[in-house]
């Protein structure tokens, strides 16, 4: 097992994740007062790790626009754990409970889905890293129409640069594996789309799917026997709710591994490339205080970060026995070590 995160070294100024700590988590039906707006809150991962500190943001959001659950708001929540295929039943069971809007976090697929299984006047507010335009769940980032809008983080655009790093990082590295869930819509465009790239920068790509987590021991051991010396991990709620494990494999099998966001470094996972996360959940509790405040999500242009960070963990880096390039090093905007 790789070493745990510890003292940071930072080199700019950055967002603070929420701890988790500060989170009461909400595990059952909370009683609703009559005067308290509702917030049906449904997602596609699972209530663990990085989750507890995304949702406290998501409050934090909340309390920017003057709501703070328990006193002023309810928030009922679901989770998928991965299964998007619950989704119209989890919306329904939302549904029931009479909320003022809905807020859904997942791929594009998830937002179908929930949006498909919603009364069309119900705001929702959402939380992807897909293209909401090509998925057909905003008419425009600019001009969202209808009764959605939300976070865009298009996460999976940043692949290309997660790969270029890992053939920086790893110059010896000709074949690179790629573990994605097979169940995210956007899963055979970013499968094309790295190939595509991982060609132009001289690099062979090989690609295995896991949708449970049994799947994902099996998918490291399936590119490791490919030939690859590093792994790419896919965006995806479900990938996201299991890092733990999947830092495990890579430290098992002895594989250098790109994430998506920092808490996977945070938690000794060796290095990443992408927006803040929590950041992108306050920017959705904001949203939905917006709407709350009487904003019709038509109104408000779907938001993409423009800021994004790359982490390395010099202590996994040493148990992995890699020498980080200077170049790396100078590129990096915060070392755990």
């Amino acid at each position: 097992m790789m070493p745990a995160a510890g003292h940071r070294m930072k080199r700019r100024d950055f967002v603070v994740v929420l701890a988790a700590a500060a989170l009461v988590w909400p595990r059952g039906g909370q009683a609703q007062q009559t005067a308290m707006p509702l917030i049906g809150f449904l997602h596609g991962s699972a209530p663990v790790g990085q989750y507890q500190s995304y949702v406290a943001a998501f409050l934090a959001g909340l309390g920017e626009e003057g709501f703070e659950r328990g006193r002023n708001l309810a928030v009922e929540y679901r989770w998928a754990e991965g299964e998007y295929e619950r989704v119209p039943a989890l919306a329904a069971e939302l549904l029931a409970r009479k909320p003022a809007l809905i807020v859904a976090y997942g791929p594009p697929n998830l937002l179908r889905a929930a949006i498909d299984a919603i009364p069309p006047k119900m705001p929702v507010v959402f939380g992807t890293g897909g293209d909401p335009v090509a998925a057909g769940i905003v008419a425009s980032l600019g001009r969202p129409g209808g009764n959605a809008t939300g976070i865009a983080n298009r996460t999976n655009t940043l692949d290309i640069k997660r790969l270029e790093l890992l053939r920086d990082l790893l110059p010896e590295a000709r074949v690179i594996g790629m573990v994605l869930n097979p169940k995210n819509s956007d899963a055979a465009e970013v499968t094309k789309a790295a190939q595509d790239g991982a060609r132009t920068l001289g690099r062979q790509l090989v690609v295995a799917g896991a949708s449970t987590p049994e799947q994902l021991d099996e998918a490291f051991a399936a590119v490791l026997g490919q030939g690859a010396g590093a792994v790419l991990m896919g965006s995806d709620t479900f990938l996201n709710a299991h890092g733990d494990r999947i830092i495990a494999l890579a430290a098992r099998h002895r594989l250098p591994t790109m994430y998506n966001g920092r808490a996977s470094v945070e938690r000794g996972g060796l290095i990443s490339y992408g927006a803040n996360f929590a950041d992108m959940y306050r920017l959705v509790g904001a949203y939905a205080g917006k709407v709350l405040h009487g904003t019709k999500p038509a109104d408000l242009p779907v938001v993409q970060p423009t800021r994004f960070e790359l982490l390395l963990n010099l202590n996994t880096a040493k148990a992995l026995g890699l020498a980080i390039p200077p170049a790396i090093l100078a590129r990096t905007d915060e070392i755990i070590e």
